[in-house]
This record gives C-alpha cells, structure tokens and sequence, in this order.
C-alpha cells in the first residue's frame, strides 16, 4: 500500500483531499475530466502541461490551479511531486503517461494513468455527486465507457434534493438515538420515514414538515412486526418485481428455500439474518409447521420477516398454509407476487403455453407422488390435446409421468419438453417425445430445478438467431 494510506486500485471517493496537493500531469480534454472532480473534492490542484486547455486556463486565472511546469521532465517531476498526496498522469500521449506513473511509483506516490491501468497503482471510479451523497461507479478500469454509461443512468435516477435529504437525516440522528438507543430501532425509524412523506418534505427542503413525520413515528408504541411472502421468480434477478426487491432491503429475516439461486440472495439486504429452511424433496431442512412457527416467531418478536419463495408464493410454493397459520396467530403479513417458473421458463425456452393452432388452454400440475408413491393426478384432464399442461417438481417421476400420460391416451410420439435451471446462465433444453424423454433426461443428468412441458407448442418453440 502506498505510503499516503490510499488503497491500491481504486480511488475512494471519501478520502479527505480538502487542501492537498495534487499533480495533474496534461492540460488538455482528459486532465479537464479528472481536474472536475479534484476540484470537487476540494483539493491543491497543481499542472504540468505544455499547453492548456481554456478551462484549464480559467482555472488557473481564478486561482483554483497551479501551472507549474511545462515540458514534461524527469528532474521537473520529483520535485513536483514532492508532497504530493496523488498524481494523474492525463496527456494524450501513452508513453509520457506511463514514465510519469513510473516515476509516482519509485516514490511511492499513487498514480492514475489515466485509461491505462497497468502503470496505476489506484483507478478513478466514475461519480455522481448529490451532496454528501456520492456513488461511484469502477470497472476497475476495463471498460470507463461502460462506467460512464451507468453513471448516466444514476444521473437521471437520483434526485437534486437527495443531498438535502442526506443532510436533514444527518442533522436529526442525536434526536433519534435518544429516543431509541439500540440500532435496529433506529434502523427501523428512519426505513420507515425513507418510504413516507417525511423524505418528500426532506427532499423538498422543507424541514419543518420533515420533523413532524418523523417526531410522529418516534412517539408511536414499537410496531408490530410482519411477515412478507414474496416471490423470488424463476431464477434471473432482473425478473424480480421493483415491490419484491424494496421489501428485500427492508427485511429483518429472511427464511428462504432450497432452489433460490445465489444471486437472489445477494439481493438482499446485508444485515438481515438469513434462515434456510431448505425444502428439497423427501429431505426437509426445516418441517413446514416449524416454518410457520419461525414465521410467527420472529413477526412477534416485532421483526420484519421475509418469507422469500422461488416463482409464486401461490402457485406450489405452500403460501395458502403459511398464510392460515398467520391469521390464527394474528400476525399481519403481505404476499408478493413472482413470475412462476412455468411463464419464465417457457419463455425463456422459447416455448409459447398457448397458441391459437393447438392449444387454447395450459394446466399446472404437480408431479409430486404420495408418501405411498403413487401418482395421484387428474390424468383424463391432463391427456386433453387442445391444451398445454406444465408439470412442476416432477423430475422424479418423470418415467411414471410420461407413461401414465400414453397410458391415459396421448400418443407416445406427443412433443415434451424439459427447463432445466430455466432462466439461469446454466438454463438446459431437452426436446423430445412422451416415450422418449424419461431416457433422455437420465442420459442427461437432468436434475431440479426443471419444469417439464407436454404439449404441440413444444414444436412451436423458437430460438431467437
């Protein structure tokens, strides 16, 4: 780590930089760039540059910058340097860029070569600004124009007033610790002023009516907690609702099922307890009535618990059941829907569930079998041709599947389909036919999570070029 304390490949956006000098090695487009935000951040901008830039030029006049030098020389440099807390490197030409970055570097001064982050001990995130409010955006230096691109999309997101906002929660932050000492009560406060009127007011600088909302919810009794059954969709994050995401960033627990990829999860908020009650088939981490117990448990205890489901919480996800047991403890709960897997498989699939020429209708179905093995299924509705019929969870009867569908009168040549990890990176198609698709899937290894589709829209399927 250099000697300055700044943390070797990026550039923090909270470093202190009030009055420190700064070398700014270029005098043209790319050191107007990175001079913005060295003044922005308040710091001792001083110039080497043979020639500057007419905003460069103004800075000088106005007093905000130093040139101090112009030829590029080695024995100029280290003096320059000399005290420098951070040193750019921003001409337009490669080779000047990385001998001045070697130079930084011999006396262990950190360097950005701008655009160039081989010879950079430290890059230079893109920034939004609001006030005390900033974020940054690091490709860590491989793709900036991607990084500015994103920033763009920020621009337009974050409000004006959102700096005023951060002031007016940093000015009152005594007045709630007082009122509430442990943390996750003041957590809890100001989450709940974030999605009121109390932030419109913040926002809108109008502070008096800020403190009445917020004075309001520090006087009322401790709030009672909830419970959230949220759908988590079928397994790509971008499918989740912009509600599911806002209520995993609110959570105080999470219980969560087996078949919930990774990348959900990272979606939620840091500092919630996260419970697995890992329901897989014939092997349950946790008994559904324990499920509901923990439910109940954590809501009472005046936490906010995140009940999040793979697809739908009521389409197979049990939210029927948890749902009764809250009522009869009398604890208040919401339900979110998801994209269920038979939707977000199929269409990622390229496999429509309906259409006009051959199927007017789609059946779910469960491909559970009983505890005594047997496949207890409408099989007459299901062996209707006019329709689709999606079969969740039934990879472990699939041979018993496809030949109760022949035996109760389909064709064995009737077209099938299996989305394995449907919407997933890892999402596997497997086409085939009712007599052939149990050996198919076997030879494959197909495992769950995988939906099967029976139906003529599998010879619908498209694939996009």
């Amino acid at each position: 780590m250099p000697a300055s304390g700044v943390e070797t490949g990026w550039f923090p956006i909270s470093l202190r930089l009030e009055g420190a000098r700064v070398l700014l090695v270029g005098g043209g487009e790319v050191a107007v760039n990175k001079g913005r935000l060295l003044l922005d951040h308040g710091a001792g901008i001083e110039i080497v540059a043979e020639a500057l830039n007419p905003i460069v030029q103004n800075w000088v006049d106005e007093g905000l910058a130093r040139h101090v030098g112009g030829r590029v020389d080695d024995e100029m440099l280290r003096q320059v340097m000399a005290g420098c807390r951070l040193v750019y490197a921003a001409t337009d030409d490669r080779a000047v860029n990385r001998n001045v970055a070697a130079l930084a570097e011999s006396l262990n001064i950190p360097v950005c070569a701008v655009d160039d982050p081989e010879p950079s001990t430290f890059i230079t995130p893109a920034q939004v600004r609001r006030g005390a409010v900033r974020v940054a955006i690091s490709t860590a230096g491989g793709a900036p124009v991607l990084a500015r691109r994103l920033r763009e999309q920020i621009e337009s997101w974050m409000p004006e007033g959102i700096g005023q906002l951060a002031a007016y929660m940093q000015s009152r932050r005594g007045h709630v610790s007082a009122h509430y000492p442990a943390v996750q009560d003041r957590k809890r406060i100001w989450e709940d002023f974030l999605d009121g009127p109390g932030a419109e007011a913040a926002l809108s600088g109008e502070g008096a009516r800020a403190d009445r909302v917020l004075d309001q919810l520090l006087t009322e009794q401790k709030k009672a907690g909830e419970v959230w059954l949220v759908g988590g969709g079928p397994g790509d994050p971008d499918l989740l609702t912009l509600k599911a995401l806002h209520l995993m960033q609110n959570a105080d627990v999470v219980l969560y099922d087996n078949l919930l990829p990774k990348v959900l999860l990272e979606r939620v908020r840091r500092d919630a307890e996260l419970i697995f009650v890992g329901k897989q088939r014939d092997r349950h981490a946790m008994p559904q009535s324990a499920i509901n117990a923990e439910m109940v448990r954590h809501a009472k205890a005046g936490q906010r618990v995140l009940r999040l489901k793979g697809g739908d919480p009521f389409i197979f996800g049990r939210g029927g059941e948890e749902i009764e047991s809250l009522i009869e403890a009398g604890v208040s709960f919401r339900v979110v829907p998801g994209i269920t897997a038979a939707s977000g498989c199929a269409s990622y699939a390229g496999i429509p569930l309906t259409h006009r020429d051959c199927a007017q209708a789609c059946l779910f179905v469960t491909g559970h079998a009983r505890a005594d093995g047997v496949l207890d299924l409408p099989w007459d509705d299901m062996a209707d041709r006019r329709q689709t019929v999606v079969i969740y969870m039934g990879i472990s009867t699939l041979p018993a599947l496809m030949a109760g569908l022949i035996q109760n009168g389909l064709p064995s040549d009737w077209p099938v389909a299996i989305v394995e990890r449907g919407t997933q990176p890892s999402q596997r198609v497997l086409t085939g036919t009712l007599s052939t698709m149990a050996d198919q899937a076997a030879t494959a290894s197909v495992s769950s999570p995988a939906l099967v589709i029976v139906g003529e829209v599998v010879r619908h399927r498209v694939i996009s070029p």
